[in-house]
């Protein structure tokens, strides 16, 4: 998975929990939460990966 992906995946999962926020979605709230978590890791994985290749 590439950066941007990466990137994107963040951003839907910051939608998604602050929908949830706003329609008091405790569900859509914590999906959204690990959807940017996992964003977030996918991302400091290619930079791990980057850094191995140079």
């Amino acid at each position: 998975m590439g950066k941007g992906k990466a990137k994107a995946k963040q951003m839907k999962g910051q939608l998604k929990e602050s929908a949830g926020r706003a329609m008091d979605d405790k569900r859509l709230e914590a999906e959204g939460r690990g959807e940017k978590a996992v964003g977030k890791a996918q991302e400091a994985a290619e930079k791990v990966k980057k850094n191995f290749k140079h």
